[in-house]
């Protein structure tokens, strides 16, 4: 009740009417004791200039006691203190004491004003009667001359006593003014609060879910565009609501028809939506509030989803085995709402598919090879058998052959990479330096053949890294011999620097170069951006491919930035250590 409106209003209305009732009363009380105060001093003035022609003659002749009898006389008829004084203070007649038992009176402050030729007043207490009393002088004057002062006096009890009486009539009437004010205030808080009380009833409702409430006022002020505004808010979000619902459903209806396991964890990793593609991979109904660990064991699902807290507002994904079933695992953390989101995509018969083509083209390199070196060999011997004129067909088989065996050697090569990349690779420490001159020096001869020039800059103080020599040497004989065959004139320049988290190279030619619209594929195997001109440098399109590989077994990176007839460059991230 303390802290209702009606409360508070009722306590702002008495508040004002008690300060407005008493500052009325304060200065009533004061401007009515005033006026009285100077009614009364008009009065005795007046009185003073009339009996002064009367007391001017006895002070010019010296009477003091003619004088005296005649101030206490004319004293008693009137109810009212006469004094006379001489210019120099001394009493000659009071009405009401011994004018010889009197101080002299020259200092006091309406007798002074006198003395000067003014009308004096002063209220004060009087130290001879005892009391408050109310004092006016006038000036005696004999032929321009003040020749004494008349002061008339009144006692102010009686100005009390009326003041009094009037204060209590004053408060009377102030009581029944506040207590009809409080009335008022009570009426004015009640038909304010009273709307307001409905209207939080009324949100109080729509809290609860009833979004049928409705608020009508009569009158037209701010409180009904209040309400109007409420019943309009409110039907606005009743319709909202419906329609999330229904989008809610349509979601949840797509989210469990959805192939593809889904579950969204919170903060601390617990569950808040999965769909029925997930409850069928972790064979359980009740997933809500329960950890992701206790649904699904698997290590590289908690290091997926320790990365993607890390790396907010990214997607990292991974594959993991649930069940021996391969997934692909997709994490994205929302960084706006803290949660994170998991797909999973049945990929079993997909890696199934694949390792049988890996097996396959490792089977048929395997077994083409040895019939590949026999059809060479018995080239090899016609060569010397058969006379000029077959030479030029068996020169044509004997190429072939090479392209196919080149082929079958990179097809094994490739197998090889994707069967484990890791695993492959015989790590040691290299030296990019002991690596990559004599690799240049193996090119020499088809150097000097293009009158091409060769610039190496390796950099001071550079590490060696942790990798396998062969491959690597296999990715650097590869990139020079693109850049030597796909280059006429100019030269290639080699460059190795230290990286903030390894080493970068870059193999860069002044070549016939890429277009942009190839760039994208010049990694995959069998791609040749000039087919002719490759078929006959005896390129088998795998050269690049087995280099993405070689470089990714060692977790690093590999792009190229080319344009035609304006030259390759190659650029190589090798990290110190895998």
């Amino acid at each position: 009740m303390k802290n209702s409106v009606f409360f508070r209003s009722l306590i702002g209305y008495v508040f004002i009417t008690a300060l407005l009732v008493g500052l009325v009363l304060l200065f009533s009380f004061q401007m009515i004791k005033n006026h009285y105060v100077h009614t009364l001093a008009n009065d005795l003035k007046n009185l003073g200039i009339t009996m002064r022609l009367n007391i001017a003659p006895l002070i010019e002749n010296g009477s003091t006691d003619t004088l005296d009898v005649a101030v206490k006389r004319l004293g008693a008829e009137i109810e009212t203190r006469i004094t006379v004084i001489d210019p120099d203070g001394v009493v000659l007649a009071d009405s009401e004491e011994d004018p010889k038992s009197m101080d002299n009176h020259k200092r006091r402050p309406e007798v002074a004003e006198a003395l000067e030729g003014k009308v004096g007043q002063s209220v004060r207490f009087s130290r001879t009667v005892k009391e408050d009393m109310l004092y006016v002088a006038v000036p005696v004057e004999r032929s321009g001359k003040i020749i004494g002062t008349l002061r008339v006096s009144l006692f102010l009890s009686e100005i009390n006593s009326f003041i009094s009486d009037l204060r209590i009539k004053m408060l009377q009437i102030a009581a029944i003014i506040f207590m009809v004010s409080l009335g008022i205030a009570a009426f004015l808080a009640k038909g304010l609060s009273k709307p307001i009380s409905e209207l939080v009833n009324a949100s109080r409702r729509v809290a609860a879910g009833d979004f049928d409430v409705n608020v009508l006022f009569k009158k037209k002020d701010e409180l009904k565009e209040l309400a109007d505004s409420f019943n309009h808010m409110v039907s606005q979000i009743k319709t909202l609501i419906a329609e999330l619902s229904h989008e809610k459903e349509a979601l949840n209806t797509i989210i469990s028809s959805i192939k593809e396991g889904i579950l969204v964890l919170d903060k601390r990793g617990k569950v808040i939506l999965s769909n029925d593609s997930f409850k069928r991979i972790v064979h359980t109904e009740t997933l809500k509030d329960k950890h992701y660990w206790e649904l699904i064991r698997v290590p590289k699902l908690s290091q997926l989803i320790d990365s993607v807290q890390h790396k907010e507002d990214t997607i990292i994904s991974d594959e993991i085995v649930i069940d021996r079933r391969n997934y692909m695992c997709s994490a994205t953390y929302l960084g706006s709402a803290g949660q994170i989101v998991i797909t999973l995509h049945d990929i079993t018969e997909l890696v199934r598919v694949t390792t049988m083509k890996k097996d396959f083209v490792f089977n048929v390199s395997h077994e083409l090879r040895t019939p590949l070196t026999a059809i060479k060999g018995f080239v090899e011997t016609l060569e010397q058998e058969k006379g000029a004129d077959s030479k030029q067909y068996l020169d044509i088989i004997k190429r072939h052959t090479d392209r196919l065996i080149k082929i079958v050697q990179d097809l094994q090569m490739l197998s090889q990479l994707e069967v484990e990349e890791k695993e492959t690779l015989q790590l040691e420490d290299v030296n990019m330096k002991d690596l990559i001159e004599p690799i240049l020096k193996m090119f020499e001869p088809e150097l000097k053949k293009k009158n091409l020039d060769v610039t190496l800059n390796i950099g001071e103080d550079l590490p060696t890294i942790k990798g396998d020599p062969f491959k690597l040497e296999q990715v650097f004989m590869n990139l020079i011999d693109n850049a030597i065959k796909y280059t006429e004139e100019g030269g290639i320049r080699i460059s190795v620097e230290q990286n903030h988290s390894g080493i970068k190279i870059e193999i860069e030619d002044t070549g016939i170069g890429i277009p942009k619209e190839r760039l994208s594929r010049i990694f995959e195997r069998f791609y040749v951006v000039d087919k002719s001109r490759s078929r006959k440098m005896g390129g088998t399109g795998l050269g690049l491919s087995i280099v993405k590989h070689i470089v990714h077994a060692h977790k690093g990176e590999i792009r190229v930035e080319s344009e035609g007839r304006k030259g390759s460059k190659f650029i190589l991230f090798l990290p110190k250590s895998l």
